[in-house]
């Protein structure tokens, strides 16, 4: 951990070499307070911070008093993001105002490496710290109305990352980037005391290997690592008939309003899944949300699953047909997307590490209508079964990983080539004949006649 000092850009520039893996995000935090992470311990370049260490360091700006925590949350984030935009924009970098926020504020501290599971369960470990009144920002224009009888916590959900064009990058970038300066321009103004934490969902790099992998399934038949919360459970009168579980499960709206459904679905499972439908055929898992965001007051969202015989498997599959989003219940403005390769035999579930409408994850939603195109959904750690569930636990899970990685493939070609040539050469050194006229010393001479 390092107090911050001097120039963001150049120190972020430093550790970036050592932090750059996949699963790691940075953590920004600044405070109001002055001195409160003075103490924090010094570490090596690369260390990535714990899920205790960093509990450990909130713990010191949740004991102050009185007590107010702002949580900006973008979708992605990565230590990249900081080093190419104060090395290509200079003093115009879209990040300007957290620069200028670290530099000016009384006490900072910069985590470059923290586990994004930590990160992606930092709210909900937040809410049970405290008796806040909690304040959740999902659009810019949202005032902010604070309490101040009791500890507050704002929860501001940032505008999500489009990672296709370079141009939006940056634009979204400073949007967020802007919002964050006023939020703590305008709290500074008005004299209240705060401390503020920025971070990403998720890193921003995402495996490349998976645009480039063929998308062919295999079965994982291995037990997985222990899961956070149980999966959601939806019942046909007594018998478990659905079983739906994600660790991440975010969608976005128009490209600017990102919801998180994450906690609705399987912690606190406030969703209303009552409109689903079970059979030995056809399975729709409905869920129901009660004014997930404002300016929304419902979302449905349906799971279409089907379950056929094949003559040329000789077996049933199960798929997962299409999922459709309907806001406010209005059907004809519903959303529709159609899935490519997400199925498993029937007597198994189905299992991706990262399914949405990105081409760049393995399971890709397709838009099936015009109204899709202004939705986009992420869903990390997906796993579904709609058919065949016994005893209330999932089957053994069809996964969507490939058999066959790009390195595989570059292994593979390399080798075939190299063989080639090794098979070349020992053919020819096969075909090599011995010269009787010069090299049999019984034979006859062999004469040249020379004339003038």
């Amino acid at each position: 951990m390092y107090p911050f000092s001097g120039f963001l850009p150049c120190f972020l520039f430093v550790l970036c070499p050592g932090v750059l893996a996949v699963s790691h995000v940075p953590v920004l935090l600044w405070s109001s307070e002055s001195s409160i992470w003075n103490s924090a311990p010094a570490t090596h370049k690369g260390h990535v911070t714990s899920n205790h260490e960093l509990h450990r360091l909130l713990q010191s700006a949740i004991r102050s008093t009185p007590t107010n925590l702002v949580l900006f949350l973008q979708d992605t984030l990565s230590m990249d993001d900081f080093t190419y935009y104060s090395s290509t924009y200079g003093n115009e970098s879209p990040l300007r105002n957290i620069q200028i926020i670290m530099e000016s504020s009384p006490s900072s501290l910069v985590l470059p490496a923290v586990d994004w599971k930590t990160v992606d369960g930092l709210q909900g470990y937040l809410q049970t710290q405290d008796d806040w009144n909690e304040l959740r920002i999902n659009s810019f224009d949202t005032p902010v109305e604070l309490d101040k009888n009791r500890p507050n916590l704002i929860i501001v959900n940032l505008q999500p990352i489009p990672r296709s064009s370079e141009m939006n990058k940056a634009e979204a970038f400073s949007g967020n980037d802007e919002y964050i300066g006023n939020l703590t321009r305008e709290l500074s103004e008005r004299g209240v005391p705060f401390t503020a934490i920025y971070s990403g969902i998720r890193p921003s790099k995402v495996f490349k290997s998976l645009d480039m992998a063929p998308k062919l399934s295999r079965q994982l038949l291995s037990t997985g690592s222990a899961a956070k919360y149980p999966p959601l459970n939806v019942t046909n009168g007594t018998t478990t008939c659905i079983l739906f579980y994600a660790t991440t499960f975010t969608v976005t709206v128009n490209n600017t309003k990102l919801i998180d459904l994450t906690n609705a679905t399987f912690v606190s499972q406030s969703v209303n899944t009552s409109s689903s439908e079970c059979s030995n055929s056809n399975t729709t898992l409905s869920l129901f949300y009660t004014s997930p965001a404002t300016g929304l007051d419902n979302l449905e969202i349906r799971f279409v699953m089907t379950n056929m015989f094949y003559t040329g498997s000789a077996r049933k599959w199960f798929k997962l047909q299409s999922i459709m989003i309907i806001p406010n219940q209005q059907m004809e403005l519903n959303a529709t997307f159609n899935t490519t390769y997400a199925s498993a035999p029937e007597e198994y579930g189905y299992h991706c590490q990262q399914v949405g409408t990105s081409r760049l994850y393995p399971e890709t939603f397709v838009p099936a209508n015009s109204a899709a195109n202004n939705w986009a959904i992420y869903i990390y750690e997906f796993q579904i079964q709609g058919f065949n569930i016994q005893n209330n636990l999932f089957s053994y899970a069809s996964d969507c990983s490939t058999f066959f990685t790009p390195a595989i493939w570059m292994g593979l070609v390399s080798t075939i080539i190299l063989l080639w040539i090794l098979a070349y050469g020992t053919f020819m050194i096969m075909q090599l004949s011995t010269n009787d006229k010069f090299d049999d010393p019984k034979g006859q001479a062999l004469s040249v006649p020379q004339t003038d």
